[in-house]
Order: structure tokens, then C-alpha cells, then sequence
């Protein structure tokens, strides 16, 4: 038995609640879930499967409400759950040891858990997933901001990070009227939060995700253009993402020669297949067929990516829909072949079959 600690912040959250604390009872962790309110059965849910239940006054804040979980875990190692989250792991508990003993001999450091997103875009449903820190030393870091809250050591120095090989489906984002809820409150803590903390690139990220979210482009495009005039390092993860929503908005607002100004940016962002999809998208949109085929082809041969299948059949079934659009239906048929059960390919392949 690892000695871990799962803690839970909730409120109103019987709908997705009880799948979550199912799926950790698999495992001989701690589980320790704070309510903030709730007026629907998540208390009673959380009775059921949780070895400590508390209440905390919802005052806006969620590191204050997270802080106040983990103080009540029994355990100094803390696994951050949300509760409309659950786990995918199925291995056994011994498997999971294996994998992470050796990591409680470095409190210094985060764990990743892998928080597997699914999305809507374009009418096509697909699927994010996102290395996140949610495993830690209590004693080492603690939670700061009051949206979008992030594992801080106390002298703000920056950590290093280990897998942990724990994947989270965040059931969520599922849902478009959840999500579309969730991100009509969190703009408004974020702009708190910017009042407060007006030169913080991240909090700009997280507004112009929630707007992106809402489709409100506009906007997003205002905020992400303010986050990335601070001096933002290539290499984080929410700097390359918020480089890729600015961008998808600026296609989705149809400002394609606004959006080859990200050519400037290649050198920095080009290990990142959803930056390289990205950019053959813009070339597409802005007629040069032959650089978006090029940079298509890169994103199919990268490895490191976000979005699943932005390395495999999507950049596939856009140089079929090129190919199928300059009449070249035998490379079309090719590339429309290589998406495997993609929907829009099935169809692309039905397309090219009825013209000739």
C-alpha cells in the first residue's frame, strides 16, 4: 500500500461524483473529498465511498478550497482528482507501485497524470490529452490562484516533473452544457484574477481558452494577443496551446493572412505536431496547396502531439480533401484510404468513388 492520498473538491456534482470515487475504490488510497456547498446527493455519494468528508464556505477561491483538502489528508503524498473526472488506469494495484514507489523518494518533484479531453470542432468530435501536475508532496508545494489553480513550492521556484502513467477521462467536457457553464463562471474568476495579477501570461491563457470554448473568437483572439506579447517560453505546454487556439481562431474568423504571420513563429513551435497541422490549415486556407501537403505530411511523422490522430489521419484526410479538390481524385482515394474508420474520410472516399 502507497501512502497516497486522493483529495476532492465538489459541489453539485452527483452526476459524474459516484463513477469517480467507484473508480479509485480500486485502489488502497486515501480518499478525502471537501464539499463546497452542494444542495443536490454529492454529500451522500461521498459518504459512500470516501474515508473523510468535509465541508469548506465556497469564497471564490479554489487553491484556498484545494489547500484545505489536502490539509485534511492523512498522507503527505497528494493525488488531485476532480470530480468529473475518473480513472482509466486498469492495471493492478501492484502494477501502479511498481511505477510510482521509486517516485516518492523525490518530493522535489510533480507527477503528471494524463487528463484525456474530448472536444467538439469543426461538428467533428475529438479527443485532447493533457499532461497535467497532480501528484505531489504536500510538504513541498500548495496550491495558488484562484482559477486554474497551480502547484507552487512556497519560495516559487520552478519543479521538476515524472510520469506517473495515471490517465484521468475528464466525462466533463463531455458535455457541452456543462462545459459551456463552467466557462461562463471561470471568465469571471479569471477576470478577478487579472484585476490582481495583470502581467500573468497563464491567466490570459485560461481566458482566452474559456472564450474559445464559448466559440466568441473575437474576444479570444483579443486576450490570447495580449497573453503572447509577455515574454512566454516555447517550451510550456500552455504556451504552445495557446499559440495553436489563437491561431484556429484566426482561421475560424477567416483572417488567413493575418494567420500566415505565424511563419515568424515556426522555428520555436515546429516540434509539435498540432502546431505543424496547424500550419498546413493555414496554408490551405490561404491557397498554397503544396505547403499545406508539406506541412501535413510533417505533422503525420511527428510524434509529440496533443490532439489524437492531429500525427495520423487528420492531416491524412486534409491533403485527400486537397487532392480531391484540385481533381486529383487517385491521390485523393490514396490519402482518404490511409484514415483508417475516420467518418469525414469514409465519406471523402464515397465522394471520389461516385465522380469517376
Amino acid at each position: 500500500m502507497l501512502p497516497i492520498s486522493v483529495c476532492i473538491i465538489t459541489k453539485n456534482e452527483e452526476k459524474f461524483l459516484e463513477t469517480c470515487l467507484k473508480k479509485l475504490s480500486r485502489y488502497s488510497w486515501e480518499i478525502v473529498v471537501t464539499d463546497t456547498g452542494s444542495t443536490d446527493k454529492t454529500q451522500e455519494i461521498a459518504k459512500r465511498y470516501a474515508h473523510q468528508v468535509h465541508h469548506f464556505d465556497w469564497c471564490n477561491d479554489f487553491s484556498a478550497a484545494r489547500n484545505y483538502c489536502v490539509s485534511k489528508a492523512s498522507h503527505d503524498w497528494i493525488l488531485s482528482v476532480d470530480s468529473d473526472e475518473y480513472l482509466m488506469n486498469e492495471e493492478p494495484e501492484n502494477q501502479l507501485i511498481t511505477i510510482l514507489a521509486p517516485c516518492l523518494k523525490h518530493p522535489e518533484s510533480i507527477g503528471l497524470i494524463h487528463q484525456i479531453n474530448p472536444f467538439v470542432s469543426g461538428g467533428q468530435k475529438s479527443t485532447a490529452i493533457e499532461p497535467i501536475g497532480r501528484f505531489f508532496h504536500r510538504k513541498h508545494y500548495q496550491y495558488t490562484g484562484i482559477i486554474h489553480e497551480q502547484l507552487l513550492a512556497p519560495d516559487g521556484s520552478a519543479a521538476s516533473h515524472f510520469d506517473t502513467k495515471i490517465k484521468v477521462y475528464h466525462e466533463g467536457y463531455a458535455n457541452p452544457d456543462t462545459l459551456t457553464q463552467k466557462s461562463q463562471r471561470n471568465i469571471q474568476l479569471l477576470e478577478t484574477a487579472l484585476l490582481a495579477h495583470p502581467d500573468d501570461p497563464y491567466l490570459y491563457y485560461q481566458l482566452g481558452q474559456s472564450y474559445f470554448v464559448l466559440n466568441d473568437y473575437e474576444r479570444a483572439c483579443s486576450v490570447f494577443q495580449k497573453g503572447l506579447a509577455f515574454d512566454v517560453n516555447p517550451n510550456l505546454q500552455y504556451v504552445r496551446t495557446m499559440v495553436e487556439s489563437y491561431g484556429h481562431c484566426l482561421l475560424s474568423l477567416k483572417k488567413y493572412q493575418e494567420a500566415l504571420t505565424f511563419e515568424g513563429i515556426y522555428e520555436a513551435f515546429s516540434s509539435h505536431a498540432d502546431f505543424l497541422f496547424l500550419m498546413g490549415l493555414i496554408y490551405m486556407n490561404n491557397g498554397l496547396f503544396e505547403d499545406a501537403i508539406n506541412q501535413f505530411l510533417l505533422a503525420a511523422r511527428t510524434e509529440d502531439h496533443s490532439v489524437l490522430g492531429i500525427n495520423s489521419y487528420l492531416p491524412y484526410y486534409n491533403i485527400g480533401v486537397i487532392y480531391e479538390c484540385l481533381g486529383s481524385t487517385r491521390e485523393a482515394l490514396s490519402y482518404y484510404k490511409k484514415c483508417g474508420d475516420y467518418a469525414a474520410a469514409k465519406e471523402g472516399i464515397k465522394r471520389v468513388k461516385t465522380s469517376t
